[in-house]
């Protein structure tokens, strides 16, 4: 324990000393990434503790329980913990649940009142919706849910919403005229069953301190000093609330990055930090701009990289580090070779864990390539802030209708799209089913076909929908004789209108589903281009889906040993690895199509940018694709306008369009596979009455964008029938078409 001694003031360098021992008044520490910002905050309420201050006088909000977790044990360590637990130290909603618990008779609720959780939320709203007899398709709960969350942190009660016609206006145009009644039937509900949701924790607070001066004297005089941890991510309602609290002492601290200001999509407001020094006198701004984390040249291609926004707070961070490598920048001819690339890279990384290597992209779906390609090589992997492509809820769903399809008998395929999308077949259905199934020895899809014979007591409204099930899938049993699994994967979605359906979420989460199914069809695509390399191959329903059962096995190979790091850019903030990769950095990808209506959209994407690069110790590869499958469809990439951005001093750019080759000479940066026209063409068959030029023989040396290197062995067979025998030193031998084959010679 310190409580004497100085001795830890030791271990902070200059700018972090000033910041922790400026005790009194408002200050604004300017944290840049990998800058020690965890341990200001920790020294700082420290030496608050040191020089007297009552650890109950202290308030500490971070944004998540990890962060006041580490802090409090660190502040443990330190001062004792004792102090340490007399600190209120936490998150803004657990702080304010605490003070609402205290007060909750002021504002209508009992000290035991109910937390409503998101799913909670989600319910209530839902049965509102039902009972409102809403069309669910229109007025879905998350949607909804999302809705009254954004009012609330916006301080908009139902009130306040009735009386903006700009509100009532907006959701009257997005044919969601009942928005307000929801609204407020869902409020009522929550007081009379003593319930409060996240949104409320905040919300009731500010009620509580504006309406009642005596509750704002009393927490004004108990909280002394205010700590404020990540301040770029506030949102409004969290902002009051602290204007408020500090407004008598103005002993407070808020530390953040503008520069990492990413979640406006959540309510955060950049210009709480922007503008924080117009709120108060005598403001002292500290600004850490020592990195400890990242090598010279990483540090300088950030800060090259945000130098391009112009609503920001000037730093300049650097460091003592050395320079280390220069950035990679790689082209690749496609989304697939991209992702080989990277496996090729990671084999080359021996000096570290798996575990020091991450992954990074802008969307969920385009994870997909990547797994595939890693467990192609047999690397272990592990997604963060999601599942594994292939076991995502809406590829599943498709997955079983394809299942159904070749199987009509795979009974857990039938269960679980027999009712979705939504067509009034419900469980005391399904239950009837089954029993009748179990007593007649027959499968649930003889059984429904077979369902009037066998005399189950169906209303002929529920008979319809059961017989129009069937005539679904067995029109889709046809067709797949006929269509290869693209095709028909294709028609299917078209006819279920599970796409339609998907579209309706209009929040983040439902972009994404819809952004992972058309990365599913880009997945089948690529299967289809796969097999015609491949003699005597199919590209049929049946080859694709026992392909994805032999992927998805592989999951459960590696699950408790070292494995690289998969996740979107949004959830590496906070975290640091020694070799980061970011991929498809395409106009369009990254940043966001979305983005390209404001000036501040496109800032907050170069920030997530800057991020994701600040995320590495000491490697950073950024890559992207001249093409990729979109919906099915080849479409030719342009290169990330945030990529011509990083001053060329720190790059190295690595051209592998050709496979085998590469290219350092920075003069080479441009792109050289720039295809016109339509790209669908380079796919297409070659005419079977056509012949093709062979310029391979056997004991060539040949590189393959998903095996990866070889020798030709044998060549047999004429003109389009030509194959050839290629021994590749990681997948043995395959037997390829050549005029398909997409070989290189190395």
């Amino acid at each position: 324990m310190l409580e004497d001694n100085k001795s830890y003031l030791n271990d902070l360098n200059d700018a972090q000393l000033s910041a922790v021992l400026k005790t009194d008044g408002p200050s604004m520490v300017i944290a840049g990434a990998g800058s020690g910002k965890t341990r200001v905050l920790t020294y700082k309420i420290v030496h608050l503790v040191n020089n007297g201050v009552d650890p109950f006088e202290i308030l500490a909000l971070t944004f998540t329980n990890k962060a006041a977790r580490e802090m409090k044990l660190r502040i443990s360590s330190m001062i004792g913990e004792s102090d340490s637990k007399s600190i209120w130290m936490g998150t803004f909603h657990s702080v304010f649940a605490k003070i609402l618990r205290f007060e909750a008779h002021k504002i209508g609720f009992t000290s035991d009142f109910t937390i409503y959780d998101t799913q909670d939320s989600e319910r209530l709203i839902s049965s509102i919706i039902k009972e409102m007899s809403l069309d669910k398709d229109v007025y879905r709960s998350k949607s909804i849910r999302n809705r009254i969350s954004t009012l609330k942190n916006n301080f908009i009660t139902v009130n306040g919403y009735f009386s903006n016609n700009e509100l009532v206006e907006s959701d009257n145009l997005s044919r969601k005229p009942e928005t307000g009644n929801i609204y407020r039937e869902y409020n009522d509900r929550l007081i009379k069953s003593n319930s409060m949701d996240f949104d409320d924790l905040l919300m009731k607070t500010n009620e509580l301190l504006n309406n009642y001066p005596e509750v704002l004297a009393k927490y004004q005089e108990k909280f002394k000093y205010i700590l404020v941890d990540e301040y770029q991510d506030t949102n409004n309602s969290q902002y009051l609330i602290v204007k408020s609290l500090s407004d008598r002492y103005q002993n407070i601290c808020v530390v953040g990055d503008d520069a990492q200001s990413i979640y406006s999509f959540r309510g955060a407001n950049i210009n709480n930090i922007i503008n924080f020094r117009n709120d108060y006198d005598d403001i002292e701004i500290f600004r850490l701009e020592q990195n400890y984390r990242s090598t010279k040249n990483i540090v300088n291609a950030a800060n090259s990289v945000i130098d391009h926004n112009k609503n920001k707070i000037d730093k300049e961070v650097w460091t003592e580090n050395d320079f280390g490598d220069k950035v990679q920048i790689s082209s690749n001819q496609s989304d697939i070779a991209e992702a080989r690339s990277i496996c090729q890279k990671i084999q080359t990384i021996s000096d570290s864990k798996l575990s020091d290597i991450a992954i990074l992209y802008r969307t969920n779906a385009q994870s997909r390539p990547i797994e595939d390609s890693l467990r192609l090589n047999k690397i272990p992997y592990r997604i963060f802030g999601g599942v594994s492509f292939y076991n995502r809820k809406e590829i599943k769903d498709i997955l079983a209708y394809l299942r159904l399809i070749v199987n009509s008998n795979d009974e857990e395929s039938l269960k679980r799209v027999i009712n979705y999308p939504a067509r009034g077949i419900g469980l005391v259905t399904i239950n009837k089913i089954i029993i009748s199934a179990q007593k007649n020895s027959l499968s649930l899809y003889d059984t429904i076909k077979r369902h009037k014979e066998l005399n189950i007591p169906f209303s002929n409204s529920v008979s319809l929908k059961l017989q129009n099930f069937i005539d679904l899938i067995e029109v889709f049993k046809i067709e797949n004789e006929k269509l290869n699994a693209f095709d028909l994967t294709k028609e299917l979605l078209n006819k279920v209108k599970i796409i339609d359906d998907l579209k309706k979420d209009e929040s983040p989460e439902g972009i994404s589903r819809v952004e992972n199914v058309q990365e599913l069809l880009n997945g089948i695509r690529d299967f289809i281009e796969d097999q015609k390399e491949i003699a005597d191959s199919n590209d049929n329903l049946s080859e694709f889906l026992s392909n994805v059962s032999l992927s998805t096995d592989f999951d459960l190979d590696y699950q408790d040993e070292d494995y690289i790091s998969l996740m979107t850019l949004h959830l590496s903030k906070g975290l640091e690895f020694k070799h980061v990769f970011i991929v498809g950095l395409e106009e369009d990808l990254f940043p966001s199509a979305l983005s390209y209506n404001t000036r501040s959209e496109l800032e907050e994407e170069r920030r997530l940018f800057y991020v994701g690069i600040t995320r590495a110790k000491e490697n950073l590869y950024l890559s992207y694709a001249n093409s990729r499958y979109r919906w099915g469809k080849l479409i030719y990439c342009e290169e990330s306008r945030f990529l011509n951005e990083i001053d060329k001093d720190f790059v190295d750019v690595i051209n592998q369009i050709e496979f085998g080759s590469i290219s350092n000479d920075i003069s080479k940066k441009k792109i050289l596979f720039k295809p016109k026209g339509n790209l669908r063409k380079l796919s297409s068959s070659i005419p079977e009455n056509s012949s093709i030029k062979i310029n391979f023989s056997e004991g060539d040396k040949v590189s393959h964008e998903k095996f990866g290197n070889g020798i030709i062995v044998k060549i047999e067979g004429l003109n389009n029938d030509t194959r050839a025998t290629v021994k590749f030193s990681k997948f043995g031998e395959k037997n390829l078409l050549l005029r398909f084959a997409k070989l290189n010679k190395v």
